[in-house]
């Protein structure tokens, strides 16, 4: 896993008008490698707290850390 890569997706991260994404659309950050390559990378960033997890239950997306309590925030907007 090169820091190039992790770089590429956190970049990628950060120019979404989304807070929450998908691991497909991680992937489109770094297409030249495999999808298990990638969740590798996913998986690496999550554990050095450069993402976070998000779930709904049924669903698991990926954003950064700095995007604050989105369970709240949600909440307040219903």
């Amino acid at each position: 896993m090169s820091e190039d890569e992790k770089q590429r997706i956190l970049d990628y991260v950060k120019q979404q008008k989304k807070s929450k994404l998908y691991f497909n659309d991680l992937c489109k950050a770094v297409p030249e490698i495999k999808m298990m390559a990638a969740k590798k990378v996913v998986n690496e960033l999550v554990n050095e707290g450069k993402l976070k997890y998000w779930s709904s239950g049924s669903t698991t997306m990926y954003m950064l850390p700095s995007e604050g309590d989105v369970e709240k925030e949600e909440k307040g907007m219903n």
